[in-house]
């Protein structure tokens, strides 16, 4: 009793329970259709089976060949260490420090393809380990020369000691996903009933589960991700599994934020978004994971993210390719919208204020994991190219269709249509121009053209309208002083037809050259030359003449006496 008590502690006895007895399925049995294999995860098998080591696909792949599904990955586990395997092919690349694997490429561009290799490791107890007083935030150089080391709450942070194939399967998390398939025996090796609880349909801890989710909390995220992806299949999560999931959240507070967000993507990217989200609602942990995947659940219910995810299940699907940029441009797209009105209603130029919200949004949303590089780079780009859509005259929508990331933008526009925030007849516009020819596009950008004055000359009228319905007193006012002024002329017209619509302008007086004699010795007087005569035209206007300033002479008087 003691003696149990004491392994059970030191974990010795999970160590034994866990290592499982080996059993080789036959084909007859596992009926796994080998035209489903990949043939690029059977040449690296078959490399590293001829240069003598043992070889088999292993994992998640092999599951889904037994329910006869096509896996989207493949990876291999080997006796051949990271170094090995790296030698055997020629575009080989070791990756990792807590987990050293080797990523093997087939092709280039995007048709590559990825077959990552593992080594058998030993299934250590982590009293053999040694104690690092940190967490997976532990500098490299604290660990530098370690090959198995734990932190003090015995979270795994160095894990390269290897071993055989037996302690390697004893170290996976399910019992569903620690099968080995051999392509070219046909066989599947079995240390754990993975066969029958593929049957049963059950998600299964190897070993006791709160030491697993102790060991590694990821493994907390990845039972929620299986029983999503799988439950459409019939499979749930065991309760043995299930009973110390919740309790174990905390653990993930230790656990690297990067890594927590490349979990969160993988949970939204299986093809099982909708699912993951109705998860984790059902099992209530939704909080406490990651910051956006808490926002993600929340706003599940959104029209415009809800499609977004439900457009993701879709591709991933038809086998098309996803961007993690788009669904979480997706998911933010609400606050940038936010932040961008209210800049723009402080009068802050359109293009400007976008590319302040979004700074804002990344500071408050995402931080610094993945933020500043290429991720948040393609989220820049979809949301700069709204605005731009609705420029369709020009050399603009040659340009913008020429842009890498244009299909992103212009499926991220569509996303905005179905949800009825713009019109539908923009993105048709944009497909059309993007498959068009030249001429096409010609007539399409003629066409456009015409609709925007169409549209100004709408604005003009409208605004006009508005203007003559916002002072309608003046307006009535001026129209009555018309009315009322026009027939007084035409009475005044009526009575007295000789005299004329307007007074005559009266002349200026002039000084006249022929004045009469001055009378007692005085300045001779200026004659008033002006004769008013009733109903005479008007006279025609004097001549100005030059003003004397000196009295006229006695001789001058003189003479126009004589004249008079």
């Amino acid at each position: 009793m003691i003696k149990k008590l004491i392994n059970k502690l030191l974990g010795k006895d999970q160590a034994l329970a866990a290592s499982g007895k080996r059993t080789e399925i036959p084909a007859s049995i596992h009926r796994i259709n080998p035209q489903l294999v990949d043939e690029r995860a059977a040449d690296v098998v078959r490399t590293l089976k001829q240069a003598g080591f043992e070889a088999y696909i292993v994992g998640g792949a092999v599951r889904d060949l037994l329910v006869g599904l096509t896996p989207k990955d493949f990876d291999v586990a080997t006796n051949a260490t990271p170094e090995q395997v790296k030698y055997l092919f020629r575009r080989a690349f070791i990756i990792g420090r807590r987990f050293r694997i080797v990523h093997v490429v087939y092709g280039r561009g995007r048709e590559h393809e990825i077959i990552e290799v593992s080594t058998f490791r030993a299934n250590l107890d982590t009293a053999c380990a040694k104690k690092v007083s940190g967490n997976e935030k532990t500098s490299r150089r604290a660990l530098e020369g370690m090959k198995h080391a734990v932190d003090t709450s015995g979270r795994l942070l160095r894990d390269n000691v290897w071993g055989s194939q037996q302690d390697d399967a004893a170290r996976r998390d399910f019992s569903v996903n620690a099968m080995y398939y051999d392509p070219e025996r046909q066989i599947v090796v079995d240390f754990h009933n993975g066969i029958a609880d593929v049957q049963k349909r059950t998600i299964r801890m190897i070993g006791d589960a709160a030491a697993r989710y102790r060991e590694d909390p990821v493994r907390i995220i990845r039972a929620i991700r299986f029983g999503a992806k799988l439950s459409a299949l019939g499979f749930k999560i065991d309760k043995a599994t299930l009973a110390p999931l919740k309790s174990s959240l905390p653990l993930l507070a230790e656990v690297p934020q990067s890594r927590l967000f490349d979990e969160m993507l993988k949970l939204l990217q299986t093809g099982h978004a909708l699912a993951s989200i109705a998860q984790l609602q059902k099992l209530g942990i939704h909080e406490g994971i990651y910051p956006l995947l808490s926002l993600a659940v929340q706003r599940a219910s959104d029209p415009f993210f809800h499609s977004a995810l439900r457009d993701t299940d879709r591709r991933i699907g038809e086998g098309k390719p996803v961007a993690p940029s788009f669904l979480l441009a997706c998911l933010l797209w609400q606050d940038v919208r936010q932040a961008w009105s209210e800049k723009t209603a402080h009068r802050i130029p359109p293009f400007v204020a976008l590319q302040e919200a979004i700074d804002e949004v990344f500071d408050a949303r995402i931080g610094d994991v993945s933020g500043r590089g290429k991720l948040a780079a393609d989220m820049r780009e979809i949301w700069m190219m709204q605005p731009r859509f609705d420029k369709r005259t020009g050399a603009s929508p040659y340009s913008l269709s020429a842009q890498l990331r244009f299909r992103a933008g212009l499926d991220f526009l569509r996303l905005r249509a179905s949800v009825a925030e713009i019109s539908e007849d923009l993105p048709n516009w944009w497909q059309t121009f993007s498959m068009a020819n030249d001429a096409m596009r010609e007539d399409l950008i003629a066409q456009a053209r015409e609709q925007l004055r169409e549209q100004q000359r709408e604005q003009q009228r409208a605004l006009q309208q508005q203007k003559q319905q916002s002072q309608p007193k003046k307006a009535a006012t001026k129209t009555t002083a018309k009315v009322t002024s026009k027939p007084a002329i035409d009475a005044c017209a009526d009575s007295d037809a000789t005299e004329p619509a307007t007074k005559p302008r009266r002349p200026r007086r002039k000084s006249s050259a022929k004045s009469s004699a001055p009378t007692d010795g005085a300045a001779p007087a200026i004659a008033d030359t002006t004769v008013e005569t009733e109903g005479a035209a008007a006279p025609k206007k004097p001549r100005r003449r030059r003003k004397t300033t000196s009295q006229p002479s006695d001789n001058t008087a003189s003479n126009s006496a004589n004249n008079a």
